[in-house]
Order: C-alpha cells, then structure tokens, then sequence
C-alpha cells in the first residue's frame, strides 16, 4: 500500500490541467513566401502556415470548423455568429471598416485608388492577413478520454465566458464566430475573428491590425490572463479546484517542465493525438479508393447521346455516386491538411531523449571510474 503522502501527490498531479492558447501566425514571414501563399502556388511546408491570408483560406476554416465535409454538426456548438463563418467574416468587415471605406473614397481623386470591397482588398494583398484563429483547450487527451458527454459539453459555458474575457483583454480585437469541436480526443474552442486599428493616419482611419495589436509582448500578457480567467470558470461552472500546469517558456502550451520525463511525456501525448488524426485519414482514404472503382466503372460505361458522341448520358443514380465520390475526396485533402506535424517532431524528441539518457549513462560511469580512483 502507498504512503499517504504519495497519494496525496498523485491526486494534486490530476487535478493539476494543461491550458493552451493558441494564435494562427505565418511561419515563413518573407515576402516571397507571403505572395506565394496568398497565391497558393506552393505546398512546400517550408511555406506552411496557419494563418488566415485570404478569402480560400478562410472558405477552408470555414468547412472545418462547421464540420461542412462530415455532416457532424451534432459534434460542434456554435456559441459566436452563425453556422456561415464566412459570411460572418464579410459581415464583420463591413460593420467595423465600411465608414472609414467611405471617409477614404471621398478624399480620393483618382479612381483607381479607391477601395471598393475592403474584405477583397485584404485578400488580395500580400501584407496582410484576412482574419485570426484562435485555439484554446483545456485538458488533454488523458484528462478527456473517461469522461462522459454530458461533463464534456459543461465545457461550452467555459468557452462562452473564454470569448468574454478575451472581448475585454483585446476589445480591439472583434470576434466574428466561434464554435466547440467536441468530436476530437478534447473538447476545445476555435475563435476567428478580426484585429481592428483605429486612428490610423495613412489610408483608413480603420484598418486590420494584427501586428499591431498581436505582438508577442502582448500575447504574453493575453495568454497569462486568459489561462487564469479559464481556471476561474472551470473551477466554477464544475464546482471543483483544479490547477494549471507550469506553463513552458516559448510556447503557448502548459506542459509539466521538473523533469525530462515529464516532457517527453507531453510530446508523446500530442503525438498520439496526430497519429489518432492520421489514422482516421488512412481509413477514409480507403473508403474513397473503394469508392474510386466504382466511379470508373460509371464513367467507361456512360453512353453518348444521340446528338452529340461528344456529350454522355448519365443517370441521377450514377451523378449522386459521383458527387459523394467527390465529396469524399475533399474530406481526405482537408483531413490531410489539418494534420500536426507531431509525429516527426515526437520521433525527434525520442532520438533526443534517448542521446540524452545515455549521455547522463556515460557521465554516470565516468563518475562511477572516477570516484573508484579516488
């Protein structure tokens, strides 16, 4: 039997939960590699980024935070706009910036000068990004994976009061929608939103902001704020008394740091978590190769039509086969994208980890040899 003081530790350890804030960014600031993207010439992931540059990217954000490709809507909640978040982005545009749009035009004496559609005019430039996504999550896979739905779902008032306590952090920073995904190993909250400068004296009075208002001093500050304004409203929508994990310096997540172990553990976590991703891909993979000889079989056995050997007749049947087949596609090309990177970057760390112990091994030795010598 354990100690007492050993159970005690262990209970403090499970209460204790990891709290992650995360902020779409570009990964390759350059302007080569920002026209590249913008433009979607490239899929090198040296260019990858997460950050929402333009219209096609935000109509990507859009299919998978409302779950557009699965039907899973019973999966999300939406507690910010409307199931649209497109729209809500193109409305947010010209609610926060089509006065100053206006103010601009009448100074203007050239035509070609004129902003017409702000929401295109961001979209179509190679400075800066459209919108801004939020991630935040509390609890990980371990913490999630016994729970029943009903305490899962509490989570969503946790999140309302997320969106609060950001709206008065950064009221420069306007919220368009938000919606829980409850269908992954934790429940977590994606926010997309606009970061809006007032006061400017070049072009727009208004204008998007996010370099200005996201510099990393500032979501320093946000990150520290928001993790204890979201253990506040847990503790209290779950009448309990967790505590957060030490948060790592350099990254937005809170992961344990007394020792190597601890780490790796986290590292591990998150990689199972993107092999579980992955895993589910490949099965959908599967359905649409299965799918695929189906599709060919239609289209070598489709009949021209009388008027036109050019033009083929197809039945209704055959059409929704053809059109699930498609939709199927689109669903593995976004799954694949949606992926993390983690399993190279845990198999990385276990390399290092490894070099790691036996470097601690040899030292040992040596100190073993040495002390014998003495």
């Amino acid at each position: 039997m354990k100690p007492q003081n050993e159970i005690r530790k262990e209970v403090r350890f499970i209460q204790k939960l990891a709290y992650s804030f995360h902020i779409g960014n570009d990964k390759n600031k350059s302007k080569r590699s920002r026209k590249n993207i913008k433009n979607g010439v490239v899929a090198d992931k040296v260019f990858n980024n997460n950050a929402i540059q333009n219209a096609q990217q935000l109509s990507k954000v859009n299919k998978h935070n409302l779950r557009k490709y699965d039907d899973k809507v019973e999966l999300i909640e939406i507690i910010c706009g409307t199931n649209n978040l497109y729209e809500d982005v193109k409305k947010l545009y010209v609610k926060e910036f089509d006065e100053a749009r206006k103010e601009y035009n009448e100074k203007q004496t050239r035509n070609d000068r004129k902003i017409e559609d702000y929401f295109s005019h961001i979209s179509n430039n190679n400075k800066n990004d459209l919108a801004c996504e939020i991630i935040i999550e509390l609890g990980n896979m371990e913490f999630w994976k016994d729970k029943e739905d009903s305490y899962k779902r509490k989570m969503t008032e946790v999140f309302k009061e997320q969106i609060q306590d950001l709206d008065k952090i950064v009221p420069s920073f306007k919220v368009a929608n938000a919606v829980v995904h409850y269908d992954e190993a934790s429940p977590h909250l994606h926010i997309v939103g606009v970061p809006v400068k007032d006061g400017n004296k070049n072009g727009m009075k208004k204008q998007v902001g996010k370099s200005t208002i996201f510099t990393k001093e500032s979501l320093r500050e946000i990150q520290d704020t928001m993790r204890i304004y979201c253990k506040e409203s847990f503790n209290k929508i779950y009448d309990t008394n967790i505590d957060l994990l030490d948060k790592l310096d350099g990254r937005n997540d809170d992961i344990p740091i007394k020792n190597m172990n601890k780490q790796y553990n986290y590292f591990k976590e998150h990689a199972d978590r993107s092999r579980e991703r992955l895993e589910r891909v490949n099965s959908q993979t599967k359905e649409t190769l299965s799918k695929s000889e189906e599709v060919k079989e239609i289209i070598t056995n489709l009949k021209p039509t009388k008027i036109s050997k050019n033009n083929y007749v197809i039945s209704e049947e055959d059409k929704k086969i053809i059109y699930d087949f498609a939709k199927k596609v689109d669903i593995n090309v976004e799954g694949i994208k949606n992926i993390d990177d983690l399993t190279s970057l845990m198999d990385d760390f276990e390399n290092n980890f490894k070099n790691y112990t036996n470097s601690i091994d040899d030292l040992q030795l040596e100190l073993k040899q040495k002390k014998s010598k003495n």
